[in-house]
């Protein structure tokens, strides 16, 4: 316990927890920090107390504001954003855990499974296109008032999905949805990233998901609960998060808040008016578009097509395609010759550091959407697990995942390395699909099963607490530039979710009715067949029956193809891992 105490000061401030962190505020020094030029001193020894210093990045409100309240919270205004980052914390995950579930019931409801992929698809592309814009406003306008933000849009997506009477406007609530849930996300790792150091900043950021080592079991008797026949159903679950989130939030958001507003009140940060064009131009306007568009463009499409096949031969498919891909190679000329805060900065991609890590945390996310996606409605329907059963299988991944990320982030602070953590997930990320071809399918036994998630998420451990720190701890990146960092890498993570959720996506229009039709004979009616593929409540025949054993063999095949179809991918990203990076801890 004194260890683990030790360990916790260590990784929020260097020194005693009543000693503010080495920094001072940016204002103090603005002259020095804008004609400072050169490279930021990358020796091990100071890795350890590393507050990076702005190089070539003007000063931002936001981020002179987060300064200036560091200089003066003291140990009280420290432990009150780390309370109120628990707090968030606990709410975030607690609606990460039921939200996810509930949707299944949601489709189901509206007889609309089949689309599930696609708007799956589409709030993970919301939730990685959001998150540049979401950092650059961070800095503009303060941690507290993105916060601010970022809960607004929960409050009004928890009331239109609450509400919702068909699936299109169920789609509708989602994409405010992913926008909250993206903005909170990114600002947890940004408020996390600005109250460590480097040495431990792994540490701090899995350390901060401890909540989801408890709540994904609690939800599930909340969930079972809920969508029992006695229930209040699945619009009541998602209805209460409109009060729990916004009291839970408020911690933190009146602190960061208060402290913003001291700071300025006693001159260490400056109270600016900008104009509108400066202020879109601090949030580089022209460089969000490109890069957004494109990406929302390019995956979209993508996701309808390969969703619904005969959508291949429209051409506004192709043509959408066409205009994501030329806004994305128009972006790096745009950000290098017009842009005066870029949003994503040029020089980024000519360091092969972070350049990997993009590549390969979304080469590891491909291959967890694509076998993920239907992994709920499988276990409800081949295996016949109760909710709450269905929703322990569902999470042990990523409660797993999240108590070795924490192990993984001690062992990274203590030996100042990270490269063998990665590649030994890596290692074990590659043996859990080759096990997953073996024990998920409708004859495994229910241990088997659980097994395939706790080797997948150890390896996702390893290899998700390795793939920020990296790319934050190159020379090239300052303290201003921290969020857009964070919020590139994190980016990419869900690009990948989105390419992978568009594969199961496909996989699953493609081959489920075919394979229903196949097991289940002559006897089958096309009515019969399409309820199969599109509800996983009230349309399934009785356990043990041979009509049952024909859903759960032609429900396994389809997950079976999801498996084969990643396994290359997945070999391609194990070579990429032994690729060296250049950041040291």
């Amino acid at each position: 316990m004194i260890f683990l105490v030790k360990l916790l000061q260590a990784a929020i401030g260097a020194g005693p927890l009543d000693e503010p962190p080495p920094c001072r505020p940016v204002v103090a020094v603005s002259q020095a920090s804008q004609e400072l030029s050169g490279k930021v001193n990358a020796e091990q020894s100071n890795a350890d107390t590393e507050k990076q210093i702005v190089v070539h990045v003007p000063v931002e409100t936001g981020t002179t504001a987060i300064e200036a309240s560091q200089a003066i919270w003291g140990k009280k205004g420290r432990w009150l954003v780390i309370a109120g980052l628990c707090l968030i914390m606990i709410v975030y995950e607690i609606d990460n855990s039921t939200v996810y579930i509930y949707r299944n019931y949601a489709a189901s409801e509206f007889e609309e499974l089949s689309k599930l992929a696609t708007l799956s698809t589409a709030g993970t592309i919301i939730f990685a296109v959001a998150k540049p814009p979401i950092a650059k406003l961070s800095n503009v306008i303060g941690r507290g008032g993105t916060y601010l933000i970022a809960i607004t849009f929960y409050i009004l997506a928890y009331i239109i999905m609450a509400s919702a009477k068909s699936f299109n406007i169920y789609a509708a609530g989602a994409v405010f949805y992913s926008f909250g849930q993206s903005a909170t996300n990114l600002m947890n790792d940004v408020v996390i990233a600005d109250l460590t150091t480097a040495r431990y900043r792994a540490f701090g950021i899995s350390l901060s998901f401890w909540p989801f080592l408890i709540t994904p079991w609690t939800a599930a008797f909340m969930v079972d609960s809920v969508t029992a026949p006695t229930g209040i159903g699945w619009r009541w679950g998602i209805g209460m998060l409109a009060i729990i989130m916004p009291f839970c939030a408020s911690f933190i958001v009146a602190t960061l808040l208060y402290y913003q507003t001291r700071a300025e009140k006693e001159g260490l940060a400056p109270r600016l008016k900008i104009s509108l064009y400066e202020f879109c131009s601090q949030i580089d306007l022209g460089g969000v578009m490109l890069f957004s568009g494109g990406l929302a463009l390019l995956l979209i499409p993508m996701t309808l097509a390969a969703t619904t096949p005969s959508s291949w031969k429209t051409p506004w498919v192709d043509a959408l395609i066409a205009v994501g891909a030329v806004l994305l190679i128009a972006l790096p000329f745009y950000e290098h010759y017009l842009a005066k805060h870029p949003v994503v900065p040029p020089h980024y991609f000519a360091n092969r550091t972070i350049i990997l890590c993009c590549l390969l945390i979304a080469l590891d996310n491909v291959g967890f959407s694509a076998t993920h996606t239907y992994i709920y409605a499988w276990v409800t329907v081949a295996r016949d697990l109760e909710a709450r059963e269905a929703t322990f299988f569902t999470y042990t991944n990523g409660v797993t995942q999240c108590l070795i990320a924490i192990i993984a982030g001690i062992a990274m602070a203590k030996t100042k390395r990270y490269k063998w953590v990665c590649v030994l997930g890596a290692a074990i990320r590659l043996v859990g699909y080759g096990v997953m071809l073996r024990l998920r399918g409708s004859e495994n036994s229910v241990a088997e099963i659980f097994i395939v998630q706790l080797i997948q998420g150890i390896g996702s451990g390893m290899v998700g607490s390795t793939l920020l720190v990296p790319a934050q701890l190159t020379t090239v990146v300052s303290h201003a530039e921290m969020p857009q960092m964070t919020a590139l890498v994190v980016c990419f993570a869900f690009v990948g979710g989105s390419v992978g959720a568009c594969i199961a996506g496909g996989i699953y229009t493609g081959t489920i009715e075919s394979e229903l039709w196949h097991y289940l004979g002559r006897g089958a009616t096309a009515e019969t067949v399409t309820a199969l593929a599109n509800s996983i409540t009230g349309t399934a025949p009785e356990w043990g029956t041979p009509e049952r054993t024909a859903v759960n063999l032609a429900v396994s095949i389809h997950g079976g193809h999801e498996i084969h179809d990643l396994r290359s991918s997945r070999a391609f990203g194990n070579r990429l891992y032994w690729i060296p990076f250049h950041a040291q801890l």
